[in-house]
């Protein structure tokens, strides 16, 4: 099934709450589009997170789950998503996220050790719950880094802000 990985890890290392002015339908497809764009961009480490490496680019590599594993979110992969979205919104979207860090350097460009997260989005009434499973690496972009970037990235998509965070007053 479109959006679901059958063997998400139990392991949270990160769980956030937000409310959002835009329906279930229309954030699933702000969420996909600004993720699919992502992955045609790089970054400089600035960007993206508070660097931990100095003179280094951040690419950002997201997947759609389906079933039993991932498929890289590139034009097809949106426009099939956009196809299910059409019929009904769907409760939980499960990702994946390799990000990739390169040291640049007198014109040189080398490759670090990169971060893997699994990411499930859980959809209800005006509202989003995004869980961060780190599954390998370094960790140069840490699990509250990875939500506070996406979820800016969807914000700056937007006219407006449509993500905000729920505080948990305890």
């Amino acid at each position: 099934m479109l959006g679901r990985y059958d063997n998400f890890p139990a392991t949270m290392h990160r769980i956030d709450n937000f409310t959002s002015t835009l329906t279930t339908k229309q954030l699933q497809q702000r969420l996909i589009q600004v993720l699919y764009e992502l992955n045609k961009k790089t970054f400089s480490f600035e960007e993206a997170a508070n660097p931990t490496i100095p003179d280094c680019t951040v690419n950002f590599e997201y997947g759609l789950a389906e079933d039993d594993g991932f498929n890289f979110i590139d034009e097809a992969e949106t426009k099939k998503a956009f196809v299910v979205l059409k019929k009904g919104r769907l409760q939980t979207i499960d990702f994946f996220c390799a990000i990739r860090y390169y040291r640049i350097s007198a014109m040189k460009k080398t490759a670090l050790k990169f971060d893997y997260y699994m990411i499930r989005t859980i959809f209800g009434s005006n509202t989003v719950e995004i869980q961060i499973s780190h599954q390998r690496g370094p960790r140069y972009i840490s699990p509250e880094d990875l939500t506070t970037f996406m979820v800016n990235k969807v914000n700056e998509a937007s006219q407006r802000k449509v993500l905000k965070q729920i505080i948990d007053p305890s």
